[in-house]
């Protein structure tokens, strides 16, 4: 059997499948659950953290390693950065947001790297 390094597990492919668990789980929360802004972000990000967790778990039968958890922190968080500067830019488009606005937005985008990172730094598997 074939024992995976930590350079070459599917890093890359988890955190885009978490960021189009993101999408679809926001998408299907917003539409059909009607949840508050907030809580619907919350749970969202805790269950994609969560189930990415799990799966790398399930894959790998193991905790990721440290270079494992930043790669997969930073590209996570670094698309559903690029996807949330998108939106503020045709939120810019229709309407300058005021400072509170920016606050709440940029709040709403870092729940999803901070609870992976709660998850996969300070959680146990």
């Amino acid at each position: 059997m074939h024992e995976t390094s930590p350079d070459h597990a599917p890093i890359t492919h988890l955190a885009i499948g978490g960021v189009g668990a993101v999408i679809v789980l926001n998408l299907l929360l917003r539409t059909f659950a009607k949840l508050p802004g907030v809580l619907n972000t919350l749970v969202v990000a805790a269950a994609v953290a969560g189930g990415m967790a799990l799966w790398f778990y399930l894959q790998h039968k193991r905790r990721p390693h440290l270079s494992e958890r930043r790669r997969l922190l930073a590209v996570y968080g670094g698309i559903l950065a690029l996807l949330y500067l998108g939106l503020l830019g045709m939120m810019w488009l229709k309407d300058e947001p005021g400072p509170m606005g920016l606050l709440i937005f940029g709040m709403h985008y870092f729940c999803y790297p901070l609870l992976a990172w709660v998850v996969f730094f300070k959680g146990r598997a």
